[in-house]
């Protein structure tokens, strides 16, 4: 058995009365257009056919002589008081499915001082981001007791576009959001649960989607800050024909304060054309991203306290990277007199070269254990969906239905390497891997306080994989799914709504991993294919109410079981397999704006995750290592899951109005969690402050300074427990001379191996706006 790897341990309603839109067309444009940015809320009731103190339009008596005319509906209040940031095209706003649903407005999203763009999605209650290997590479995110790795299991969406990379050379699911411009963000619907019928691949945890800006005043900023912290930024938007041209570009660079700098160049731009609202519109827009970097990775404490290394310094300091993506995608909404419908398309070009040291000496004990890890594809989808209003025995209906597809062209090869120079092959693969997905949901209001929604979809995965130096792991895989979901929604009583979700769920695993027959490290070695899709099965119940007038407080409660957690390993090149898996808790989300200027969020997430079934193959390994505690403590059976907090939580304040002094402040707080499945190693909780200070005058300019880790915490953006191996190991020498066993050589030393949080950093940002 290989040692263990630091990130395989785990990687991982709607409108739903009838649509006012298709009654009101004109009202809903009009709603559609509001800059306002509360979230949402629970549903009120809308009688007739147009709204009070509105007049009646063409559209609108066209809409009232459909099959809906004449009966009530039900909108979210939210959406009845004008209350809709999303881009145009995107399509109708939906009335919240899941107590934990929720739509986060980017001017939230901004108001939070964050370190790095993949921070933006802190935002989500619930949700740590953390990186652990420089500027460059996918975040690690942290969700309902999952370390999801760089994104299996959290599906992530920009403007209709998926991030998440499946087969992909690091991890599956991986998602880099580096190139992603906070300041563009429109809004932010985040979801949790596999209850969804138009969620896919990656969605079994949750799903975020992020809504781009249409238009803007010009806008030109400039931040400055500690361990070479520099950015520019500039946004400009002009009326062209019907529609509005938006153009964004920065620039920005970072060394950060390890011994061996970052040194990060990135180059960020984006234009967009977009006309219209976002149920009746369209928008085209391009990007393009590069970016390059070192990194220091995370290093075995035993380094640190020996005084091998200083806290911010690195076991390889030739680790680092360099990516480059660029992508053009459209999307076009429409209502009519029985519905709507909006359709999207993307290509992606994308590149990722990772040079990444590990276990330092435990492989290649001159050398080293560096390799390098290549990811170069044409990503292209295509995606749509209709909506019809209608009705069931007299009951408002509503029933959508679509279609989802995407191909990706793959380019991968995983290789040895010394100070990013080349050493030897491991393996490189061609793959081809295509998937359709259909669904189909149905909504019905059976009075006025009940609704349901019953769901299905339906995965088909197919894909090729060429090996070029082993036609033995080269094959044809395929396989599908189906995917029953239901919703119920009982209320408002008082102002609360009660909310009941399960379903099914899926993800796809690397198709390398269903293809592969020989250990490509040795040949020799036969490992047994992994399934190409994997079954997940959640259940929820949750509570929202809003009885406090300006608190929406929620409380959901959880259940997540997945068949296997079985992952392609990408730094080892073969796959390898744990047990099913269960994780239940709760989530305590609060939002509270007891005044215009006072904006208050405070959440609490607890988890309880466990493998199902005893690991005989980790006790072999166990009692393999006797002799040797060095080696053999962290390694006995267990049913702990790696790096799964049982505690997440965070606070925040935001004072100030559109113009004046503002600021705010946010904690945040992972809890400690077992870092082997024996519980021998956990790691410490790690809690942050951030902060803020600014002034806006009325002339358009801004001026903030933010403070990054308020209190100089020396906690861990993340912490592993592993077998590696350094040449002042005593091991080493037992190793390198053969006095020690096999078993022992290829575990190592097991060890706690991090990643520092960054010490106290501030930034300063000028703006201005014309």
């Amino acid at each position: 058995m290989r040692p263990r790897r630091p990130e395989h341990g785990r990687h991982g309603g709607a409108l739903t009365a009838l649509s006012v839109l298709a009654l009101l067309a004109d009202d809903g444009r009009a709603l559609a257009q509001s800059n306002d940015t509360s979230r949402e809320l629970p549903p009120v009731e809308v009688s007739g056919g147009v709204a009070p103190g509105r007049k009646m339009t063409a559209a609108s008596r066209r809409a009232a002589r459909s099959p809906a005319a004449g009966r009530r509906i039900f909108v979210s209040s939210a959406t009845a008081q004008a209350s809709d940031p999303r881009s145009a095209g995107s399509g109708a706003r939906a009335a919240a499915g899941m107590a934990s649903e929720i739509t986060v407005s980017g001017d939230e999203i901004n108001a939070r001082p964050f370190t790095r763009p993949g921070e933006a999605l802190e935002a989500v209650p619930g949700l740590i981001v953390t990186q652990h290997s420089g500027e460059g590479k996918a975040n690690q995110y942290f969700l309902r007791g999952y370390n999801l790795d760089h994104g299996t299991d959290l599906a992530i969406i920009v403007d209709g576009v998926p991030v998440n990379m499946r087969t992909h050379a690091h991890g599956q699911g991986y998602a880099d959001l580096n190139w992603l411009i906070p300041e563009t963000i429109a809004a932010m619907d985040v979801r949790k649960g596999p209850y969804f019928a138009d969620e896919g691949d990656f969605a079994s945890v949750g799903s975020v989607h992020i809504g781009l800006i249409d238009s803007t005043r010009r806008l030109a900023q400039v931040s400055a800050g500690s361990f070479g912290y520099r950015r520019l930024l500039g946004m400009d938007s002009a009326k062209v024909g019907d529609g509005s041209l938006l153009v964004a570009g920065e620039i920005g660079t970072y060394d950060g304060p390890w011994d061996n700098p970052d040194n990060v160049r990135k180059l960020n731009g984006l234009v967009r054309y977009s006309q219209g609202t976002a149920t009746d519109g369209t928008s085209l827009t391009g990007m393009a991203y590069v970016n390059k970097w070192n990194a220091t990775d995370q290093v075995p404490q035993r380094a640190i306290t020996s005084g091998l290394i200083g806290r911010y310094g690195s076991e390889d300091p030739s680790d680092g990277g360099h990516a480059n993506r660029f992508a053009l995608s459209g999307r076009i909404a429409q209502t009519d007199d029985v519905g709507s419908w909006k359709a999207n398309a993307y290509l992606v070009k994308s590149q990722l070269d990772l040079f990444n040291n590990f276990t330092y000496f435990l492989d290649d004990p001159v050398l080293g254990d560096q390799f390098h890890q290549h990811d170069d594809r044409l990503m292209a989808g295509a995606n749509v969906s209709r909506t019809l209003n209608g009705s069931f025995a007299g009951l408002p209906m509503q029933t959508t239905f679509g279609l989802q597809s995407r191909y990706d062209a793959i380019d991968l090869a995983l290789t040895n390497t010394f100070r990013r120079g080349f050493i030897g092959n491991i393996r490189s693969d061609k793959v081809g891997e295509g998937s359709v997905g259909v669904f189909a949901e149905n909504t019905v209001r059976w009075t006025d306080w009940l609704r349901t929604t019953l769901g299905w979809r339906g995965d088909y995965y197919a894909a090729d994989v060429t090996s070029l130096f082993n036609a033995a792991n080269s094959g044809r895989a395929d396989a599908a799914l189906g995917s029953p979901k239901f919703r119920m929604v009982l209320g408002p009583f008082n102002h609360t709504e009660f909310f009941l979700g399960a379903g099914y769920g899926m993800h796809s695993n690397d198709a390398r991993g269903a293809t592969t027959t020989e250990n490509p490290t040795d040949p020799a070695t036969r490992v047994t294919a992994s399934p190409l899709l994997v079954r997940t099965r959640g259940g929820e119940v949750g509570v929202r109410s809003r009885i406090v007038p300006g608190l929406d407080s929620s409380l959901s409660l959880f259940l997540l079981d997945q068949d296997s957690e079985i992952l392609f390993s990408g730094d080892a090149g073969d796959t390898s397999a744990t047990r099913a898996s269960r994780r239940y808790g709760f989530e305590w989300t609060n939002h509270y704006r007891p005044r215009s200027w006072i904006d208050i969020d405070a959440d609490l997430a607890m988890t309880h995750a466990r493998f199902r079934g005893r690991d005989d193959e980790q006790a072999a390994v166990h009692a393999s290592l006797a002799g040797y505690p060095e080696a053999q403590i962290g390694n006995a059976p267990g049913n702990y899951i790696p790096n799964a907090p049982a505690m997440v939580a965070s606070a925040g304040i935001t004072l100030g109005e559109k113009t004046g002094w503002f600021g705010s402040a946010r904690w945040r707080y992972i809890g400690a969690s077992p870092l082997t499945e024996d519980n021998a190693f956990r790691s410490r909780p790690t809690g942050l402050v951030n902060a803020r200070l600014g002034y806006r005058s009325e002339n358009g300019w801004r001026i903030q300074f933010d403070v990054l880790n308020l209190f100089n915490s020396k906690a861990n953006q993340i912490t592993y427990a592993y077998g590696s191996l350094l040449k002042t190991d005593t091991l080493y020498n037992l190793c390198t001379s053969g006095t020690a066993p096999a078993a022992v050589c290829q575990n190592g030393v097991m060890d706690y191996v991090l990643h520092p949080v960054e010490p106290l950093t501030f930034r300063v940002t000028v703006a201005g706006t014309f």
